[in-house]
């Protein structure tokens, strides 16, 4: 009877620690997951979608799966090809259909607008910010693109970092400089930049001006100067989408080429990547900014990536 009662006792102790365990196990999300989705550009999309897992999967932070677009709609499998987005928390697209010509089928689209309206995140990965201008509803998720002069506001920051919007028709189309070194200036404290300097600077970055879009529930995080047009424009924006979140950048360019490219080892894009990712996924953004990362004056660059 006495070790009945020992029993009875211990399960009392301890019963409730375990189911406190128990439930603090259960409550702690699991990895990220995150589907990249590529198959045509005219940047270097296959060496793209290996840098972005070299990136992300060495976190432990992430589940990346690639789901890749046939060329065109005359390819094999192009009838067939329908990512199941609502499988995953954020989409990272990188197709882009300049000198292409190739959109994605019809129902594949309007999956995509409902991933996104329902609370999906959404990453625009550097080029794909070009793709697709006769989509109404990709335009309104990714705010601002590459378009001519006469498709929409562009936006630019002004001295007292006020953002200036310039309509349809005046101005320039969309275009950018030669790549450079680009000092990056944080605008406001987003969750995505907590703790990040006021500026750090980028290798080999595509400032792009006269971006135009919508323009719609869209807050600029960071701006970077163009010296030809003597004006400073977004860098990376965010745009609210239904429910969803979508995050643009002109960071990550990978051009037919380019072998272990300084865009995408900068310490302060992949940083920003996968804080970016956390926010889009609707989860606490608590990644580290590292002891290296960029100032103004130096450049930090991670060592070449398998």
């Amino acid at each position: 009877m006495r070790k009945v009662a020992a029993l009875l006792l211990l399960q009392l102790l301890i019963g409730p620690i375990i189911g406190m365990s128990a439930m603090s196990g259960a409550d702690e999300p699991g990895k990220i997951k995150v589907l990249v989705v590529d198959g045509f550009s005219n940047h270097d999309w296959k060496q793209t979608t290996q840098l972005i897992r070299g990136i992300l999967e060495p976190t432990g932070r992430f589940d990346v799966s690639v789901s890749t677009s046939p060329p065109n709609n005359k390819a094999p499998g192009w009838d067939t090809w329908r990512p199941k987005f609502a499988d995953y928390d954020v989409v990272i697209q990188t197709c882009n259909d300049i000198n292409v010509g190739t959109t994605w089928p019809a129902e594949v689209q309007k999956d995509f607008e409902n991933f996104v309206a329902g609370g999906g995140g959404f990453f625009d990965f550097h080029s794909a910010n070009n793709a697709f201008p006769k989509w109404v509803e990709y335009n309104e998720m990714i705010g601002l693109g590459w378009r001519d002069k006469n498709f929409g506001t562009a936006i630019w920051v002004d001295e007292a970092e006020k953002l200036v919007r310039v309509p349809a028709g005046e101005g320039e189309g969309t275009n950018h400089g030669p790549q450079s070194n680009v000092v990056i200036n944080r605008l406001g404290s987003h969750p995505i930049h907590a703790g990040l300097p006021k500026k750090w600077q980028t290798p080999h970055l595509e400032v792009y001006y006269y971006a135009r879009g919508p323009a719609k529930n869209l807050e600029v995080l960071s701006y970077g100067y163009d010296a030809r047009t003597r004006k400073n424009w977004p860098t990376e924006w965010v745009v609210t989408y239904g429910k969803g979140r979508v995050y643009n950048a002109t960071f990550g360019h990978v051009w037919k080429g380019d072998i272990q490219p300084e865009a995408m080892r900068c310490v302060g894009v992949q940083t920003i990547m996968v804080r970016a990712l956390q926010w889009l996924a609707k989860r606490d953004v608590d990644y580290p900014i590292p002891m290296d990362f960029p100032t103004e004056k130096a450049l930090s660059l991670k060592p070449r990536m398998s």
